[in-house]
């Protein structure tokens, strides 16, 4: 995996040779040499990669290399710390050129010295590099280098597990078949998709075998894909199953055909027949792109059944009406139980004294099969000592990377992690940084990717695009798992395969790329690159070396309410540090180190107690994201508008304690002069205070995908119009009026922006504007003390994208009424405060996707909704502080999933389900308050 280290290098060397060759004075020439051989090794290391585990010598001349990629990158970050590039003018620009000289003739000789060095080093490790044949094998013989790899391909083996050794398959396995023999005449495609590990290839052989389908289809073949694809090979296997099914000679001349002249045969073979392909680890589109047509389309109600860890794969291959997709779930807490026992303790029941300790493992595998077979085998070797299963607990990492027996499961998860092209590797081992079941935001994932260096330019597309298409790639090869959604159907937050987790940690860790330190006394290497920190932050940092410290986190300090020195949180003499991420430390003060870390290019103080933010920040000038969201901080230096490259600002903070209160959103006073900033994608919350040109300026910031003003009046509304027009890239827009009763007047809004897909207006409409049913964008809609007149909200009905709509005091009037046919896509809706509310009616046709009911404080309405057994997808009724005789008229026959009614008591949100009783009522604590009342 060094080639992630070079090729990044290889980028970083080209840009920098562009950008900065007029100021080497002779070294250019060095740098090419190094850049060519880097680039001649790429190819080397991708082999040597694949083989250095089992080679101590490969081992150690693909880590030097990998040094020399590392080295080289901080000499040109050094480079532009140390030399000065200033472009000044006039006498002025004169006189600082004569006090720089001195400074950047040293620096220049000391880099050059550093490069000359790098350029030996480079020359003695390209003369020892190994060379390979085809097939990944030395050369230079057994002697030099070693190729024997202890891991042998077993995917084969679930070809071979009894029904009696599986464990949760039964209802996949109906579901399956059902889908195989039942159905119209056409090609069907049915594909099972999971993570590696799942089971996928054992639930496809139990089918395959399956007695009615067998009688179903006249031919099945079973088709196992090689990685790399050879495709003419595959060809000829597949001919050889499907005449041998039938018992007749296979045609002559098959080893000397072309891919198409086999293709012909096959297709002319299932023509004729009902089959049943199976084909098993697809894990490319091309893969499927190069047997779809070979296999005919005959109108017999033939099925091809596909496996793969690839999401895309499967919907891209299941594009027909009939064709069907089986996401491979866990298994469940009691199932993986039984398997786990079944394989540990031989189909005993688990010693009582060791139950606690096994379910703790078992955990760890989170319903994989897999883990949870190699796990138990592990277990069964050990001494059935409570002391003992706790010592594998706590070392679960270590006994992976070192148990003979966890080979095998290691490396099927480790083969969609080696099949990723270098920028995903980097990404992927990224993820090590954050502790265990540790939910990770989407976009703070994205800005770091950025910041470090990861996502590369594409035409037409912004860094954060690129990243998102990143993380959607890693998720649809089933490499990172959603843990949470928005409500208009955007990835919130991702999380990692706590046994995946632990694999590349240890990979993370051998590359030199990032080190995490989880207890006292945490050791890392010398010249570590990325740091994260998860407890015991007061010993971790004694006799640190973070010279060539790129990144470092802080995750679990200790108690935040007792503030801890800076001195203890940012190591000493980090200065090439380009990512800081502080959230949630003890700290209320600034750390003046930051203003000196000059190539930051991410910094976050979220959920902080500091409260202002030096001038000194000027120096940041790199800088990309500033995130100082529920810190304290509400005023900004004027000198923040010198940080040109700032794409995200994000300062703002909530405040909740039951219901929204219409003060309850903390923003930053606005600056004069913010339409320098003209990079910024995200700026939230502003306060604009009556400032008409600098409602003007924003006007300027075309690049803005969301945009969130507070203090608004009635007489703003003009110009904040001609600035939202001219903000044709704006995808979320949030708007406060100063006080509850002022009016937000949006009417001037000619020409809105397109893509615009949420809508938060918090303040009084004198009318609905007529723009909002144009955007046939808008998926979340927030309207709130609107007070609206009654029948405003018909024009919102027929919005064909429509997911969310949150609703409080937005309109007047006794009914609420919902027509047929309107609002086709909302799927949660939110009703709260009504105060003259008496009735809601639902008619038939009205919301047919709609999932989740929430009413609240309406205390005038005297019965649920009529029609509401319409609402036939409603899984869930929620009712807040309303009379319970009201919850009461709710019918039998509206059959409705989840009933909640809520309260507001004693500082707690008490809930409690219509089937239970008020002692099994549970609580909510009000940090969960920000996702129910933004």
């Amino acid at each position: 995996m060094a080639e992630i280290a070079v090729s990044f290098l290889l980028e970083k060397l080209t840009t920098f040779l562009q950008n900065e060759v007029e100021l080497l004075q002779g070294i250019p020439e060095d740098l090419e040499y190094i850049k060519d051989e880097l680039q001649s090794l790429k190819a080397v290391l991708r082999v040597a990669d694949s083989v250095r585990e089992s080679n101590q010598e490969l081992k150690v001349w693909v880590q030097q290399v990998r040094e020399i990629a590392y080295d080289t990158e901080d000499t040109l970050d050094e480079y532009k710390l140390d030399v000065v590039n200033d472009h000044r003018h006039g006498l002025d620009a004169f006189l600082h050129q004569v006090c720089c000289f001195t400074k950047n003739l040293k620096a220049q000789h000391r880099i050059a010295s550093k490069i000359n060095g790098i350029k030996s080093r480079i020359s003695n490790v390209s003369a020892r590099r190994p060379n390979f044949d085809n097939n990944g094998t030395s050369e230079q013989g057994p002697s030099s280098i070693a190729t024997v790899n202890p891991w042998i391909d077993r995917r084969g083996d679930a070809l071979l597990l009894d029904s009696v050794d599986l464990v949760g398959i039964d209802n996949s396995k109906e579901q399956l078949v059902q889908w195989l023999v039942e159905g119209n005449s056409g090609r069907k495609v049915v594909s099972v998709v999971g993570m590696g590990g799942s089971g996928k290839t054992t639930l496809a052989k139990q089918v395959y075998d399956n007695t009615k389908v067998k009688k179903h289809f006249a031919v099945h073949v079973w088709i196992t894909i090689s990685h790399p694809l050879k495709i003419e090979e595959l060809l000829r296997n597949m001919v050889r199953q499907l005449f041998d099914s039938i018992r007749k000679p296979v045609p002559q001349g098959v080893d000397d055909m072309d891919s198409f002249l086999l293709k012909m045969i096959i297709k002319g073979f299932l023509q004729q027949r009902r089959y049943l392909i199976v084909l098993d680890d697809v894990w490319h589109m091309n893969e499927w792109e190069m047997l779809d047509h070979a296999l005919a389309n005959n109108g017999r109600g033939s099925c091809v059944l596909l496996t793969t860890r690839n999401s895309e794969v499967a919907s891209t291959s299941c594009i027909e009406s009939e064709d069907k997709i089986f996401n491979l779930e866990p298994l469940s807490p009691d199932e993986s139980w039984t398997l786990f026992c079944k394989k540990c303790f031989q189909k005993n029941s688990c010693p009582a004294e060791l139950e606690r300790h096994s379910r703790r493992i078992l955990d760890k595998c989170e319903g994989l099969p897999l883990a949870i077979v190699a796990i138990s085998g592990v277990l069964a070797t050990k001494r059935r000592t409570v002391a003992e299963w706790e010592t594998v607990y706590r070392s679960l990492g270590a006994e992976i990377e070192d148990n003979s027996r966890l080979i095998n499961f290691k490396e099927v998860l480790l083969l969609s992690f080696n099949d990723l092209p270098y920028h995903l590797k980097s990404c992927f081992l990224y993820l090590s940084l954050f502790p265990g079941n540790h939910l990770i935001e989407n976009m703070r994932l994205i800005r770091l990717w950025i910041a470090e260096g990861f996502v590369e330019a594409k035409e037409g597309k912004t860094q954060e695009e690129v990243a998102e298409d990143y993380l959607n790639e890693l998720l649809n090869r089933s490499m990172i798992q959603i843990a949470g959604m928005t409500n208009d159907g955007r990835v919130k937050a991702c999380r990692i395969h706590d046994l995946l987790r632990e694999i590349i940690i240890s990979n993370a860790r051998d590359q030199n790329f990032v080190a995490v330190a989880k207890e006292q006394n945490a050791t890392w290497p010398e010249k570590v690159r990325r740091l994260a920190i998860h407890s015991a932050l007061a010993n971790a940092q004694q006799n640190m070396n973070a010279s060539h410290l790129r990144s470092f986190f802080v995750f679990d300090t200790g108690d935040p309410l007792s503030p801890s020195p800076t001195d203890t949180l940012i190591p000493n003499s980090c200065r090439l540090l380009k990512v800081l991420d502080l959230r949630a430390a003890p700290i209320e003060n600034f750390p003046e180190e930051i203003s000196n870390l000059r190539l930051l290019r991410y910094l976050s103080l979220r959920d902080t107690k500091i409260t202002t933010i030096p001038s000194s920040i000027r120096k940041l000038q790199d800088l990309e994201t500033l995130d100082l969201k529920h810190s304290q901080v509400s005023e900004l230096p004027v000198e923040i508008l010198k940080l040109r490259k700032l794409h995200h600002l994000l300062v703002y903070r909530y405040e909740f304690t039951s219901y929204s209160r219409f003060h309850s959103k903390y923003g930053f006073q606005a600056l004069s002069g913010i339409g320098d900033l003209q990079s910024l994608q995200k700026l939230c919350f502003m306060d604009v205070n009556h400032d008409n040109a600098l409602i003007i300026e924003l006007g300027k910031l075309v690049q803005l995908r969301r945009l969130g003003i507070t203090n608004m009046r009635k007489e703003d509304g003009k110009i904040l119009c001609s600035s939202i027009e001219k903000l044709i890239n704006l995808h979320a827009l949030s708007i406060v009026s100063s006080v509850k009763e002022e009016v937000i007047d949006l009417q001037c809004l000619s020409s809105p922006p397109q893509l615009l897909q949420r809508l938060y207006l918090y303040g009084r409409l004198e009318k609905l504007p007529e723009w909002i049913p144009c955007l046939e964008s808008l998926a979340v809609i927030y309207l709130k003390w609107s007070r609206l007149p009654n029948d405003a909200l018909e024009s919102l009905q027929n919005l064909p994208n429509l997911v969310h709509l949150e609703l409080l005091q937005a309109v007047e009037g006794d009914t609420l009424r919902f027509k047929a046919g309107g609002f086709k896509e909302l799927k949660l809706l939110g009703i709260d405060k009504f105060e003259g509310l008496r009735c809601i009616q639902v008619e038939e046709g009205a919301m047919p996707c709609l999932e989740k009911l929430s009413i609240q404080r309406c205390k005038l309405l005297e019965r649920v909704p009529l029609g509401i057994q319409h609402l036939t997808k409603l899984k869930v009724l929620e009712f807040f502080d309303m009379p319970e005789e009201l919850i009461m008229t709710l019918g039998p026959d509206a059959n409705i999933p989840e009933v909640y009614y809520t309260y507001w008591r004693n500082g707690e949100w008490e809930v409690y389900s219509l089937e239970g009783s008020a002692e099994n009522g549970r609580s909510i604590s009000t940090e969960s308050l920000q996702s129910r009342f933004k």
